[in-house]
C-alpha cells in the first residue's frame, strides 16, 4: 500500500512539475511582453473566443483599427505600421493563450487523478486552491491591462506588481507541494531549531524582493540610474524620500524604488549566505548540501544578472533573464527551506 501511494505521489508530482515549468515560462513571457511594450496591444478581453488569432489580412486590419482607437496608439505609437503591430500583438496573444493552456493542463489531470484516487489525503483542497488562484490571475491580468487603456497609456505599477506577485505565489505553492510529494523524510515538527524558521522567513523576503522588482518594472525605475555600486555620483542619491508624503515615494518615485530594490538585494545577499552556512553546518546531509550549493549559485547568478541589466540600460534579453533568475532563486530558497523543515533534529 505504501509503495502504491509513493508511485501515485510521483505521478502527481510529475504532472505538477509540468505545470510549474509552464508557469515559469509564463512568467518569462510576461516579462518579455512588458519589456517590448506589447501588453496593451489587445484591447478586448475575450476569455473563450480570444484563443483564435486574426487569420486574414482583413481580420488583422480590424484588430489594428480597434487598437488605434486607444491612447497608446494615439500618444505613443501613432504612425505604427501593421507589421509592427503584429509583432507586439503576438507577444500579448501568446501570453494569454499560454494562460488558458495552463488552466487546461491543471484542471483535467487534477480531475483524472482525483477520480482515480491517486491524490494523497489532504491535498485536494490545496489543488482546488491553486485552481481558484489561477482563475483569479486571469481576471487580475485583464484588470491590469484596463489600467493602461485610459488617457495615460501606462499600466498601473500596483496592478502589474499584483499580477506578477500572484503568478509567483501560484508557482511557489505548487513547488512546495511538489517537494512534499517527493520527500520521504519526516513530517514537519520533527525538526527543531531556528534554521527552519529562518528558511521560511527568507522565502518571504525573496518573495517581497520579487514584488519590489515588479514596482521597478511598473515605473521603469531601472532606467533611472545605470551605474553601480553608486547611484549617479553617490551611494545615496540626492532628493531621496523628499516627496510629500515621503512614504509614498517607496511606491511611486523612481529614485526611491530603485534605491529600495538595491538595498533589499544587499540585505538578502548577506542573509542568504548566512542561512546557507548554518544549514550546511546544522544538518550536514547530502540533500542539505545540495540545497545550499543550489541556493548560493542561484543567488550569485541573480546578482550578476541584476548588475549587468542595470549597467547595460535594461536590454530585453537580460531584463527577462533577471526576472527568470528571481524565480530560480525563489525555487532554490523554497527547496532549502523545505529541506530544513523536513530534516530530523540532530
Amino acid at each position: 500500500m505504501l509503495y502504491q501511494q509513493t508511485q501515485h505521489d510521483r505521478q502527481v508530482a510529475a504532472w505538477l512539475i509540468l505545470c510549474a515549468a509552464v508557469i515559469f515560462g509564463m512568467i518569462l513571457l510576461g516579462g518579455v511582453t512588458r519589456l517590448t511594450h506589447s501588453g496593451l496591444s489587445m484591447v478586448e478581453w475575450r476569455p473563450l473566443m480570444g484563443i483564435i488569432p486574426p487569420l486574414t489580412e482583413q481580420a488583422w486590419l480590424e484588430v489594428f483599427e480597434k487598437y488605434r482607437q486607444f491612447p497608446e496608439y494615439q500618444k505613443i505609437n501613432r504612425g505604427m505600421s501593421l507589421d509592427a503591430f503584429k509583432s507586439i500583438f503576438m507577444y500579448e496573444y501568446l501570453h494569454r493563450v499560454l494562460g488558458r493552456l495552463i488552466g487546461v493542463l491543471f484542471f483535467f489531470p487534477m480531475l483524472y487523478f482525483a477520480l482515480k484516487g491517486r491524490i494523497r489525503a489532504g491535498m485536494m483542497p490545496k489543488l482546488w486552491g491553486l485552481f481558484l488562484l489561477g482563475a483569479c490571475q486571469g481576471l487580475l491580468g485583464w484588470y491590469m491591462v484596463k489600467s493602461g487603456l485610459v488617457d495615460d497609456p501606462h499600466v498601473s505599477q500596483y496592478r502589474l506588481t499584483a499580477h506578477l506577485g500572484l503568478a509567483v505565489l501560484i508557482y511557489a505553492w505548487m513547488l512546495w507541494l511538489i517537494y512534499d510529494l517527493l520527500t520521504l523524510s519526516p513530517r514537519p515538527g520533527q525538526m527543531r531549531g531556528g534554521v527552519a524558521r529562518w528558511g521560511l522567513v527568507l522565502v518571504g523576503l525573496v518573495y517581497l524582493m520579487i514584488l519590489s522588482g515588479g514596482l521597478v518594472a511598473g515605473t521603469r525605475a531601472g532606467f533611472a540610474f545605470s551605474t553601480w555600486p553608486l547611484m549617479g555620483s553617490s551611494f545615496i542619491p540626492p532628493g531621496l524620500y523628499s516627496g510629500d508624503p515621503a512614504w509614498l515615494d517607496a511606491f511611486e518615485d523612481i529614485t526611491a524604488i530603485q534605491f529600495n530594490h538595491r538595498i533589499f538585494a544587499y540585505l538578502l545577499f548577506v542573509l542568504i549566505h548566512g542561512f546557507a552556512f548554518f544549514l550546511w553546518r546544522r544538518l550536514g546531509t547530502f540533500r542539505a548540501k545540495v540545497a545550499c550549493v543550489c541556493l548560493v549559485l542561484a543567488l550569485w547568478l541573480q546578482v550578476t544578472l541584476g548588475i549587468k541589466t542595470l549597467l547595460l540600460h535594461v536590454p530585453v534579453s537580460l531584463a527577462a533573464a533577471h526576472q527568470g533568475g528571481a524565480v530560480v532563486l525563489l525555487s532554490a530558497m523554497l527547496f532549502a527551506a523545505h529541506t530544513a523543515r523536513r530534516a530530523p533534529a540532530r
